[in-house]
């Protein structure tokens, strides 16, 4: 089963199982990491957000525009920044590292 690691807000590293076709988002849930979801992955809030390791972001798809104008509305919006509803679990993706941020808004 392909693996990724949580960096939580207090530094913590937490490697977890993460099944294929899942978003980062499901994931968290599924392993008690604090990420919200107000939105429940409609796209709709940014609570979602995740800092993804810089040595993963090139291997990622391309943000829509929608994830992008949600990522605008983001608290501590780094370049690495992704909504975690947006990233699905691929083999590609093994590995995937991302750090919670300091804090969640939100502004739906």
């Amino acid at each position: 089963m392909p693996k990724m690691t949580f960096i939580e807000r207090d530094g913590t590293r937490r490697e977890v199982e993460a099944p294929l076709g899942l978003s980062v988002l499901e994931i968290a849930h599924r392993h008690d990491i604090d990420i919200e979801g107000a939105c429940e992955g409609s796209l709709a809030c940014s609570t979602c957000h995740v800092i993804v390791d810089a040595s993963w972001f090139s291997k990622l798809e391309e943000p829509t525009e929608d994830e992008e104008d949600m990522l605008d509305l983001a608290f501590d919006l780094q370049e690495t920044s992704r909504l975690g509803c947006q990233l699905i679990m691929s083999e590609e993706l093994d590995g995937l590292v991302v750090k919670l941020p300091a804090g969640t808004r939100n502004a739906s």
